[in-house]
């Protein structure tokens, strides 16, 4: 018997699994190719902004410039900001200390982050001695035209990259569900952008394509739209980082947007690939908190046990969701519907210009429930909505374990992926 423990909240699920039954259990590498083992974290920042990829310091582009927009990541994100935040702003004032610095927080679609929430993330002296700025994407009279993407839409992004000199970025990388990568270009789009931009770009026929998955960025129709965008807005120069299984900065690239991104992006590709494990039953979380806020960001993890889960079987997912379902578009795409099926089909008929909020994580997981039974761990307090959604509650994973068994048998095989955010599942093995 294998007892398994993964994220759940801030704490964790615990089940026990019969050792002939466990077809894999996927997990990173435990070293990321570009860490520093020997060194603190604020170390590994420091150094990566003083030896950029791809740019000057970043010091001696802020010289001279009277505004400066930098962007951050929103509490949907464990980005360590409390670290990168007061280095980034150290360095960009390091010749250049007179300079009208504005930090904006790029929600995309989120809810707004709260001050308690600001002063988690930042900390306390940025939020009480630093000008920060909420984006907010449906509030048009606060966005600017830059153009048209490449896939037609209208780019429309906050205003403030208009009133900036210099556009900087922080955020960090990991495997992402449809855009290949997060980090680089995302803190434009959809971080910044306005909602119609974002719509655009998540439009049915680019959720589909089967170059928009994780860790793909070649040909990947979101991923042109975001280049683009992040182009058109003057991102000069990013700080991005990656996070080993603690939340911890196990490295960091920083420099020209393109250039410092794919690099992040090669040593993510290589920590995070896993073989596929093929089985009758995988079992998942979203890494913990703060990414299992809600069953909307949830469903990242969710397309890692759908490369592994065989047709017609069982996913388990293990989330606190606090938050609950995450978005009153994404709960009626399922609850309004009697099925998958029905959610797939209205989408699919709806054009890129007139996309839903919400329609593109409805269309992820419909696809994921069209493949295999789900079972959601989680509170009480969720059962209703989960259940309104056409998926199996569970109290935890061991009921959850029993019920996928009584579906597809006694000896059906498991996969464990504790942490389905962070693997990209490559080919079978």
């Amino acid at each position: 018997m294998q007892t398994f423990r993964i994220p759940y909240g801030c704490g964790f699920c615990t089940f026990d699994v019969e050792d002939a039954r466990v077809q894999g259990i996927l997990t990173p590498r435990k070293q990321l190719e570009h860490s520093f083992d020997s060194i603190s974290q604020d170390e590994i920042v420091r150094q990566a902004l003083s030896h950029p990829v791809g740019s000057q310091r970043l010091c001696e582009i802020a010289r001279g410039k009277k505004n400066i927009l930098v962007i951050t990541s929103d509490h949907t994100r464990p980005m360590p900001s409390r670290i990168t935040l007061p280095l980034l702003l150290e360095e960009l004032r390091r010749k250049n200390p007179t300079c009208d610095v504005r930090i904006l927080v790029a929600t995309g679609m989120h809810r707004a982050m709260t001050l308690e929430e600001q002063s988690r993330r930042f900390g306390e002296d940025i939020v009480r001695n630093e000008n920060i700025i909420v984006h907010n994407a449906f509030d048009d009279a606060e966005m600017v035209d830059l153009g048209v993407l490449p896939s037609g839409g209208r780019l429309r992004v906050n205003r403030l990259v208009k009133w900036a000199e210099l556009v900087v970025a922080e955020g960090f990388i990991e495997p992402h569900f449809f855009a290949g990568f997060s980090g680089g270009r995302k803190s434009i789009l959809p971080g910044i952008a306005a909602r119609e931009t974002i719509v655009h770009n998540h439009n049915a026929q680019f959720i589909a394509s089967a170059h928009a998955r994780q860790g793909i960025l070649a040909e990947n129709p979101i991923h042109r739209d975001m280049i683009f965008a992040a182009e058109q807005a003057k991102l000069a120069f990013i700080l991005n980082v990656l996070l080993d299984e603690n939340k911890q900065i196990a490295a960091a690239f920083a420099g020209n947007l393109n250039d410092a991104h794919e690099a992040g992006c090669r040593a993510c590709l290589a920590h995070a690939r896993v073989p596929l494990a093929s089985a009758d039953i995988v079992v998942t979380s979203n890494g913990g908190y703060p990414l299992d806020q809600n069953f909307y960001q949830c469903v990242k993890s969710l397309t890692a046990a759908e490369r592994c889960v065989r047709q017609g079987g069982c996913i388990i997912l293990c989330a606190a969701m606090e938050d609950g379902h995450g978005g009153a578009g994404f709960f009626h795409w399922f609850a309004d519907r009697p099925g998958p099926e029905s959610v797939l089909s209205d989408i699919e008929t709806i054009p890129p210009e007139e996309t839903l909020p919400d329609q593109w994580q409805a269309q992820i997981l419909a696809r994921v429930m069209r493949r295999a039974h789900c079972i959601i761990v989680t509170g009480e307090e969720n059962r209703a909505f989960i259940e309104a959604m056409h998926l199996e509650w569970a109290a935890t994973a061991r009921q959850a374990l029993e019920s996928a068994a009584r579906r597809m048998g006694a000896d059906s095989t498991v996969t464990v992926i504790p942490n389905g955010v962070e693997v990209i599942v490559g080919e079978e093995v």
